[in-house]
C-alpha cells in the first residue's frame, strides 16, 4: 500500500494570531483593490505571518500541499495490474460457461447462439459485464459467480475510468492490487474535491477530518485559523458586517491610516512633535504630558515637580534642596502654525496602471493619519477628480477606486473644489497637493461640462489645459499654493505642470508610485512650520 509521511505534530507548530497582525495583512490587500470581500479572499488565499515569524498557511498553500500529496502518489504507484484480479475472475466465469455450452450443444443446438453472443462481447470489462447481466447463463455455478462479481460492477467501471484518465501519471514502482487501487481512487477523488473547493473559494465544503487525514494535524490547525480570521477582526472592532457585506469600522479606517504612515515614513513616528525648525512661529502650546531637560534657548516653562524630583534623586531627602542647572526640567512646546491642506487625487482610468492609484490612496490615508495625530489643529480634506471632482470622506477612502465609467481628467474642477474647501477653512498656510499621472482632458465652462481627448497620443487637450490654468490663477489669488506630484514623466505633462508652477509658485516633483509616499510626507512635514 502507498505510504505517506507527515511531519510529527507536537503542538509547537501552532501559529499564534493577533487581530492587529491579521488586519495589517488585510490592509495591504485592501490597498490594491476597492472591495473588502476581494481583500478578505486574498487574505484567506495567501495566509498570514504569525507573531513569531511562523506562517499561517493560506488556502493556496493548502492547495499546493494537496497537489504534492497527489504527486507523491503518482511517484509511488502504477495501475497497470489493478484490474487483473477482477479480469481473471470474469475469464474463469466465461471459460466455465463456454465449457458447459460445448458439452450441452449436441442436445441443445440452440446454444450455438449463446456461444456467438459470448464471442461478440466488447473488450472493456465493465461493458462485458453489462452485456452479461442480461445473458441467461447455462451453467448455474457460473451464474452464481457472475452475480457475485456484479456486486463490484460500479467499482470496476469507476476504476476503469480512473485508469483511463490517470494511468500515464502513475508511473511508480508499486503495482497496486484491485483493493489498493480502489483505496487510491477514493483518496485521489477526495484530494481533487478538496482542491476544487479551495480553488473556488468554498472552504465551508471541506470536511475537517478528511483534511486532517490527507494533510495532517498542522494543516487542520491552519485551516481552522483561517476560518476564524474574520471573527477575530470583528471581535477586535476593525470590521463590521452591514447589509450582508463586510465593512471597515471607524477604528479599522484609522488603523489603516496608521499602518500606511508607518510603512511609508516610519521615521516620522519616532520624531517628537514640534521637532522641526520653524521660520514663522505660531502660538506656542505647552505639552503637559511631555517634558525634557532644559537646554539653552528653550522657553522656560518649568516642570517644578520634575525639577525637584531630579534634585532629590541626586542629593537625597535632606533639606535644604540644592538645585543645579542640570536639574531643571521644562515642558515641551509646539510652535506649529496651522495649515489647510486638500489632497487632490487623480481617479481617472490611467491611474489604474502600474499600481498608481493604490499608491496614491495609501498616501492619502497616511497623510490623514499624520495630520490627525500630530497636527490636529490643521484642516485636511481629500478630493478625487475624474470627469468631475468629488470630496472623498476618509471612511470611504480604503475602498475607493479609479473611475472607469468617467475616464477623463478634470483637474480644473478638482482645483476649484479644493480651493473652495480651503476658503471655508482659512489658515496661515494654504495648500493643494495634486497627485496625477496626466494632463487635463475635461473642464467646465459656464456651468457646462466638456470632455476632449488629446490631439494625439501623449499630446495635450488645449482648451482643457487653458481652463485649468485659469483655475490655477484663481486659486493663486486666494493665497493657495499648489504642489504637484507627477506619476508620469511624459513631456506634455511636464510642460503643463511647469506652466502651473510658473503661475502659482508652487513646486513640482516627478516620482514613481513606490516612492510617492516618502516624497509627499517628507515634503509636508519639512514645510509644515514654514510660511508657504
Amino acid at each position: 500500500m502507498i505510504t505517506i509521511r507527515y511531519t510529527a505534530w507536537d503542538g509547537s507548530q501552532r501559529v499564534q494570531l493577533s487581530a492587529d497582525k491579521v488586519f495589517q495583512e488585510l490592509a495591504d490587500h485592501l490597498s490594491a483593490t476597492d472591495d473588502m470581500r476581494q481583500a478578505m479572499d486574498k487574505l484567506m488565499r495567501q495566509g498570514v505571518e504569525g507573531e513569531n515569524d511562523e506562517k499561517l498557511k493560506g488556502l493556496d498553500d493548502l492547495v499546493r500541499d494537496l497537489r504534492e500529496q497527489m504527486r507523491e502518489r503518482y511517484r509511488q504507484a502504477n495501475l497497470d495490474s489493478s484490474l487483473d484480479e477482477m479480469q481473471d475472475k470474469l475469464n474463469q466465469i466465461l471459460n466455465q460457461e463456454r465449457d458447459t455450452l460445448q458439452q450441452r450443444r449436441p442436445q441443445k443446438p440452440e446454444l450455438e447462439k449463446n456461444e456467438e453472443f459470448l464471442d461478440r462481447l466488447p473488450q472493456r470489462m465493465s461493458d462485458k459485464m453489462e452485456k452479461l447481466s442480461r445473458y441467461p447463463f447455462e451453467d448455474e455455478a457460473a451464474q452464481e459467480a457472475f452475480d457475485e462479481l456484479m456486486q463490484e460492477f460500479e467499482n470496476i467501471r469507476s476504476l476503469e475510468d480512473f485508469q483511463r484518465r490517470y494511468n500515464d501519471l502513475f508511473n511508480g514502482p508499486q503495482s497496486l492490487t484491485y483493493d489498493e487501487a480502489l483505496d487510491l481512487m477514493k483518496e485521489m477523488t477526495q484530494l481533487q474535491e478538496m482542491e476544487q473547493n479551495l480553488l473556488s473559494g468554498q472552504p465551508e465544503k471541506i470536511d475537517p477530518s478528511m483534511l486532517q487525514d490527507m494533510l495532517g494535524q498542522g494543516a487542520l490547525q491552519d485551516f481552522e485559523n483561517l476560518q476564524q480570521m474574520q471573527a477575530l477582526l470583528q471581535e477586535a472592532g476593525f470590521v463590521i458586517p452591514r447589509e450582508g457585506r463586510l465593512m471597515l469600522s471607524p477604528k479599522g479606517i484609522r488603523r489603516i491610516g496608521q499602518l500606511a504612515l508607518q510603512d511609508i515614513y516610519a521615521t516620522l513616528l519616532r520624531d517628537r512633535s514640534g521637532a522641526h525648525a520653524a521660520d514663522h512661529r505660531g502660538i506656542a502650546e505647552i505639552k503637559v504630558n511631555e517634558t525634557k531637560p532644559y537646554a539653552y534657548g528653550d522657553p522656560f516653562h518649568l516642570d517644578l515637580i520634575g525639577t525637584l524630583k531630579k534634585s532629590l534623586t541626586r542629593n537625597g531627602s535632606g533639606v535644604p534642596l540644592r538645585i543645579q542647572p542640570d536639574d531643571f526640567t521644562v515642558y515641551e512646546t509646539d510652535h506649529a502654525t496651522t495649515t489647510s491642506t486638500v489632497l487632490l487625487l487623480d481617479m481617472s482610468w490611467s491611474m489604474s496602471w502600474e499600481g498608481r492609484f493604490a499608491a496614491a490612496k495609501k498616501v492619502a490615508l497616511a497623510l490623514e493619519s499624520l495630520i490627525r495625530t500630530r497636527y490636529p489643529r490643521d484642516y485636511f480634506a481629500i478630493v478625487g477628480f475624474f470627469t468631475r471632482a468629488v470630496e472623498l470622506k476618509v471612511k470611504d477612502l480604503p475602498e475607493a477606486s479609479w473611475n472607469m465609467g468617467d475616464p477623463f481628467t478634470n483637474l480644473q474642477d478638482g482645483i476649484r473644489l479644493a480651493s473652495d474647501l480651503i476658503h471655508r477653512h482659512p489658515s496661515q498656510n494654504r495648500q493643494i497637493i495634486v497627485v496625477t499621472d496626466g494632463q487635463p482632458t475635461a473642464y467646465f465652462s459656464h456651468g457646462r461640462l466638456y470632455c476632449e481627448w488629446p490631439l494625439s497620443f501623449g499630446g495635450i487637450s488645449m482648451r482643457a489645459a487653458q481652463e485649468t490654468l485659469r483655475e490655477v490663477e484663481r486659486a493663486t489669488q486666494r493665497g493657495v499654493t499648489i504642489n504637484t506630484f507627477m506619476l508620469d514623466d511624459s513631456p506634455s505633462l511636464r510642460a503643463f505642470v511647469e506652466k502651473m508652477t510658473q503661475l502659482n509658485r508652487g513646486r513640482a516633483f516627478y516620482t514613481r508610485p513606490d516612492s510617492l509616499g516618502e516624497y509627499l510626507l517628507v515634503d509636508y512635514v519639512s514645510k509644515k512650520k514654514k510660511k508657504l
